[in-house]
């Protein structure tokens, strides 16, 4: 387990995402900040070894304010109140800053499927035939992927990427995929991928500066 001061800080930890994340985190002993923008909203999240603070992810200073002392952070953030090409750039410009200021230097971000490759250099959300309802929040997160790309060698970033079905409901197996850069599989339950997000903080094969997909 390589997480020690304050362990683990989870933002967007109000989603379903997040929450099981932290669920995740905790059944292995972490101790996790759970950085929300309303706390009041998600005061079931406090409990033993989870402390739930307020956070707005798209201010550095907040980040950094919010990170400090802890040894490794995960987004998993989302807002339908912002526009996605205008919110991940935002959100990941403020944690690579934040982060780098208070001196955490592991950042587990979850992706989006549609931003994973069909070929080389070619992502799902290319295909001509794409939604285009959905293009901007793929861009919005294909966007924050160049800013971790770009971001100071000093931040060890690796971006987790589930499936385009995501199973909320499904019991975790306990198993899952992982592979490179391109669309994996079509499914993976939540828990498995919440346990694929907190394998690259606690497990022996965690990778660096890099997007890989997860599936069953």
């Amino acid at each position: 387990m390589h997480p020690t001061p304050t362990d683990v800080i989870v933002f967007g930890a109000g989603g379903q995402v997040g929450r099981a994340v932290i669920a995740e985190a905790r059944r292995r002993g972490l101790t996790v900040t759970a950085a929300v923008r309303t706390p009041e909203r998600h005061a079931d999240l406090a409990g033993p070894g989870t402390t739930v603070i307020r956070c707005d992810v798209t201010d550095p200073a907040a980040v950094a304010g919010a990170a400090h002392g802890h040894a490794a952070a995960v987004s998993t953030v989302y807002t339908p109140d912002v526009p996605a090409l205008d919110f991940y750039p935002a959100a990941l410009r403020a944690l690579v800053t934040g982060l780098g200021t208070a001196g955490v230097r592991r950042l587990v971000h979850v992706g989006v499927a549609t931003t994973l490759e069909t070929a080389p250099g070619v992502a799902v959300h290319d295909d001509p035939a794409f939604p285009e309802a959905y293009r901007a929040f793929s861009l919005g997160h294909a966007a924050a992927l160049d800013l971790l790309r770009d971001s100071p060698a000093t931040l060890d970033w690796v971006v987790v990427t589930p499936p385009l079905d995501l199973d909320r409901t499904a019991p975790g197996t306990g198993h899952y995929r992982t592979g490179g850069p391109q669309v994996l599989g079509t499914r993976i339950a939540q828990a498995d991928l919440a346990a694929a997000v907190t394998d690259q903080l606690t497990g022996p094969a965690t990778r660096h500066r890099e997007r890989i997909a997860v599936a069953e």
